[in-house]
């Protein structure tokens, strides 16, 4: 696992989620380069839909903006290295 240690910017998660977004961003750094944003992304969402069922989404950049409505319980945002991650899952209307 990378050394770096994550930033926590905003989070409703509960603990235990926090700590499994933050280690799947790590793992996934370790598996590709800070380049390749779309497959850290694409990974950290299917680690998600499959521990907490479908419906994740997941953005890493190093500079986005965004607006959503999302799950109660379900949204962090977080930095790692030069990155930013963004998890959530979309709210059910």
């Amino acid at each position: 696992m990378l050394e770096g240690k994550a930033y926590l910017k905003d989070t409703d998660m509960p603990l235990k989620m926090q700590v499994h977004a933050m280690d799947s961003a790590s793992q996934a750094l370790d598996l590709y380069d800070v380049v390749e944003c779309t497959t850290i992304a694409a990974y950290i969402k299917k680690e998600f839909d499959r521990v907490y069922g479908g419906g994740w989404q997941c953005v890493v950049g190093t500079n986005f903006s965004s607006f959503f409505t999302h799950s109660k319980g379900s949204f962090i945002y977080f930095s790692l290295e030069t990155l930013n991650f963004l998890i959530f899952k979309g709210a059910a209307y």
